[in-house]
C-alpha cells in the first residue's frame, strides 16, 4: 500500500472546539455485502468515505451490482443483476472485511469463491472459525491457489460452537443464516457495536435475529429478505481515537454523534489517568489540564478495551507520569509502531506482548512511517503531543478506516497538513 503523499504535524497545539463522528467502519464493511442477501434495493446512509468502503462499492459492481454512491449521503445498492460469484485477489487485497462476501454470496446463491483477504498485518488472523461454522451450516469449503471456495446446495440452520471469540466469524455465520432453512444458534458470539449494529440491519431486511450483543445469538432463517434504508451507527474507534488526541494534547473536545456507552473501557481508563470526561446522549467531552498518570491496560473482546484503541492509548501513555503496561491480547504483532514513536523519543520495551512504557517529558518530531490503520492514528497521536514536526509516510493506511482524519484535527486547532511527494 503506497500513498504518493506525507502528512506534515507541528505538535504543541491544544485541540479545542467541538467536532462530528463519522459512521461505524466496522459496521460499513459488514452491512454492505449483507445488501446482496435480498434482490431488492437497499439504502445505507452514514457510511463514512473511507477507502474500505470504495473497495466493497468496487467488489459489488464487479459482481454485476448497481451502487450509486453519494459520499455523506447514501449508498443504494440494486443487487438483482449479481451475475457472478467470484471475488479477486486484486480487490480483496484492499480490505480484510473482503471475507464478508463468503457469508453473503453463500446467503445470496449458495456459491462463492473468494480470494484470501488483505488488510493490515497486525497478526495472524485466520479464518479457520469462519470455516468451521459455515461448514456446520451445510456449505462444502475448499482453500486452494489463495481462494477459498465455497458451495451449499442448501444452507440449513445448525449449532455453531466458536473455539474462540471472533467478530468476522459471527458476522459471516449471520450472514449465511439469515436465509438458510431452519435456526442456528451461534454460541460464544461475538458482542461487539457492529454485531448488534449488522443484526439491526438484517432484521430491517426481515430476517429475524435475536440476541446479538449476548454470546448468544439465535437466527431464524427467511427464504427472502426483502429492501430497507438503514443508518449505520457511528464510528467507535474513530470516537476513542478523537477523545485520545484531545487527551494527549491536553485539549478541551466535545465530540458529537457517538455512543457514550460503546466508549465505556476507554472512558474509565482516561479517568483513571486524570483526565475529565463527561457524558450526555450521543456527546463526550474529555478536558485534560493535569498531568496524565500511567496505568496498565489489557486488551480484551468487548465491553473490555478494545484491541484497535490499544495502539492510540500507547502514544498518549508515553508522556504519562510513572510506568504504564500494555498488554495485547488479540493479536500478537499489533507493535509495529513502537519502533517508529522510540524515534520520536518514547522510553518503551516490549516483553512477549507486553508494552512496559516510562513516561517521558517531551516526545520531538521526526519522520515516521505508518504499518497499519491503527498505527496510523497512534503516529498522528504522538505528532500532536511532540516539540517540532513530525512527518508521517504512507498515510494510505489512515484513509482505509478514517474520514478525512486531518481536517477534523485541523478543525480543532491542529497544525496539520498533506504533501505531495
Amino acid at each position: 500500500m503506497y500513498n504518493h503523499d506525507k502528512m506534515l504535524i507541528k505538535g504543541g497545539s491544544p485541540l479545542m472546539g467541538e467536532t462530528m463522528v463519522s459512521g461505524g467502519k466496522n459496521t460499513s464493511v459488514a452491512v454492505i455485502p449483507a445488501t446482496i442477501l435480498s434482490d431488492e434495493p437497499s439504502t445505507i446512509e452514514n457510511l463514512p468515505d473511507i477507502d474500505d468502503v470504495h473497495a466493497l462499492i468496487e467488489i459489488l459492481e464487479l459482481l454485476g451490482a448497481e451502487c450509486e454512491y453519494v459520499p455523506d449521503q447514501y449508498l443504494t445498492v440494486r443487487p438483482k443483476s449479481i451475475n457472478s460469484h467470484h471475488v479477486p485477489f486484486s480487490l480483496t487485497r484492499r480490505l480484510r472485511a473482503s471475507y464478508y462476501m463468503l457469508g453473503a454470496l453463500l446467503g445470496r446463491g449458495g456459491k462463492a469463491t473468494v480470494a484470501y483477504p488483505g488488510g493490515c498485518e497486525i497478526g495472524s488472523r485466520p479464518i479457520d472459525q469462519h470455516v468451521k461454522g459455515l461448514s456446520a451450516l451445510g456449505a462444502t469449503i475448499l482453500e486452494r491457489s489463495g481462494f477459498v471456495e465455497a458451495e451449499a446446495k442448501k444452507l440449513g440452520g445448525a449449532d455453531v460452537f466458536f473455539d474462540i471469540v471472533t467478530v468476522g466469524g459471527t458476522i459471516n455465520i449471520m450472514l449465511a443464516a439469515a436465509t438458510a432453512e431452519g435456526t442456528t444458534i451461534i454460541y460464544n458470539a461475538a458482542k461487539e457495536p457492529h454485531i448488534v449494529d449488522l443484526a439491526n440491519f438484517l432484521n430491517s431486511m426481515g430476517a429475524r435475529i435475536k440476541g446479538a450483543g449476548t454470546d448468544i445469538i439465535r437466527i431464524t432463517g427467511r427464504e427472502t429478505l426483502h429492501g430497507t434504508t438503514y443508518t449505520v451507527i457511528p464510528d467507535q474507534i474513530e470516537t476513542g481515537t478523537l477523545m485520545i488526541a484531545a487527551a494527549a494534547t491536553h485539549g478541551d473536545v466535545t465530540i458529537h454523534g457517538c455512543i457514550p456507552t460503546h466508549m465505556e473501557a476507554l472512558t474509565a481508563k482516561l479517568l483513571e489517568m486524570g483526565i475529565q470526561v463527561s457524558e450526555g446522549d450521543d456527546i463526550i467531552r474529555v478536558r485534560a489540564h493535569d498531568q496524565h498518570r500511567a496505568i496498565n491496560i489489557k486488551t480484551q473482546v468487548y465491553p473490555g478495551f478494545p484491541t484497535d484503541l490499544q495502539q492510540p492509548i500507547t502514544a498518549l501513555l508515553c508522556m504519562a507520569n510513572g510506568q504504564s503496561t500494555v498488554y495485547e491480547t488479540i493479536f500478537e504483532q499489533r507493535f509495529k509502531h513502537l519502533d517508529e514513536l522510540r524515534r520520536m523519543g518514547a522510553h518503551i520495551k516490549l516483553m512477549d506482548r507486553i508494552v512496559l512504557i516510562e513516561g517521558v517529558p517531551t516526545l520531538y518530531g521526526a519522520p515516521v512511517t505508518i504499518t497499519d490503520l491503527r498505527a496510523g492514528a497512534a503516529l498522528v497521536i504522538a505528532g500532536l503531543m511532540a516539540r517540532g514536526t513530525t512527518e508521517v509516510y504512507e498515510t494510505a493506511f489512515i484513509d482505509r478506516g478514517y474520514e478525512r482524519l486531518e481536517d477534523k484535527l485541523r478543525a480543532l486547532g491542529a497544525d496539520i497538513h498533506r504533501e505531495t511527494l
